[in-house]
């Protein structure tokens, strides 16, 4: 069994090798922890894990579904692995609860996972019809519908307008609002088709109408946008030095906050006009890669999940 088989687990992980080749430098040799912050699958990590053959793993991921399918694939690997069912920005707690208090590399795969997005009982997706639950954590939390039930009218149109950069927000919002005083929403189809109604023939041209809210729905009910924003920053803090951190971001708000956060840790903090940096002030992290990479042209037709993915990753350097 490979990482990428198409067999038990029909799964081709985003830059693979890429991610492979940048954690090579920190995770060779004995004694090196890599957190996988977005398990899924468990695609990246069992490939890591070959390479890498003294690798201790920790793998983190909200949803028990892909948990259970991660700890098949990696069952092999024995007690090399600790999988916690876990949100990412609790990442810190995480390590330690495994009697870990320093990690080597930190890997996110950022956004919904493949086994969400094709399952269609989940919600995610907006070409399949399901209850609208869209919960990566089936365990806790309000669903889609509760959000659809519940938020006024304003509230829906800055959550389509924030998370989704839609454009017609405000329409959408109120056709929600409309609907659902005959009948609440309970399926992703009822939702689609009054998306549909209330998109304009031009604009359903250019793409299909219910994207971007789907997209909005999701990161509200999930809260990723709030858990990114400490998450990556506990990442960094629990990176040793020479430790490494991977991210693949898929769509623009995620990539903004990877970015700041990257960016804030590899300049330096020294106030303007000083002639002298001083140690305190020089950065801890330095980029890796030079702004965010994309999947090349090969990758993209291959697996066309990767074509829109931004890599970016940086080393620790100091304390």
């Amino acid at each position: 069994m490979t990482a990428s088989d198409g067999g038990t687990f029909p799964h081709t992980p985003v830059l693979l090798e890429r991610i492979v080749e940048l954690f090579t430098p920190t995770l060779e040799g004995s004694g090196k922890v890599l957190v996988d912050a977005t398990l899924g699958m468990g695609g990246h990590s069992a490939a890591l894990l070959a390479r890498f053959p003294e690798l201790t793993l920790v793998g983190l991921d909200r949803d028990t579904d892909a948990l259970g399918i991660a700890g098949e694939r990696l069952a092999p690997f024995g007690d090399r692995i600790h999988l916690v069912h876990t949100v990412y920005d609790e990442l810190p707690a995480a390590v330690a609860s495994v009697g870990i208090d320093a990690v080597d590399g930190v890997l996110f795969d950022l956004g919904v996972s493949s086994l969400q997005l094709d399952r269609a009982e989940r919600g995610f997706a907006y070409s399949k019809d399901a209850p609208l639950d869209m919960r990566m954590d089936r365990t806790a939390g309000p669903t889609a519908a509760d959000v659809l039930a519940e938020y006024d009218e304003r509230a829906l149109r800055r959550i389509f307008t924030v998370y989704g950069e839609e454009k017609l927000a405000a329409r959408y919002a109120r056709a929600i609002v409309a609907r659902r005083t005959e009948r609440p929403f309970e399926r992703s189809a009822d939702l689609v088709e009054v998306l549909t109604a209330a998109t304009p023939v031009a604009v359903q041209r250019q793409g299909h109408p219910a994207k971007r809210v789907f997209q909005a729905l999701r990161i509200e009910v999930n809260q990723e946008l709030a858990v990114l924003e400490r998450a990556i920053p506990a990442a960094l803090d629990a990176l040793r030095v020479g430790g490494r951190i991977v991210v693949e971001a898929y769509q623009s708000l995620e990539d903004r906050i990877v970015k700041r956060a990257l960016a804030e840790r590899t300049r330096s903090s020294a106030p303007a006009g000083l002639p002298v940096e001083l140690p305190e002030h020089r950065p801890t992290f330095t980029a890796v890669v030079k702004g965010a990479e994309l999947a090349d042209e090969a990758e993209r037709a291959a697996n066309p999940r990767a074509t829109p993915v931004r890599l970016r990753a940086a080393e620790r350097i100091r304390k």
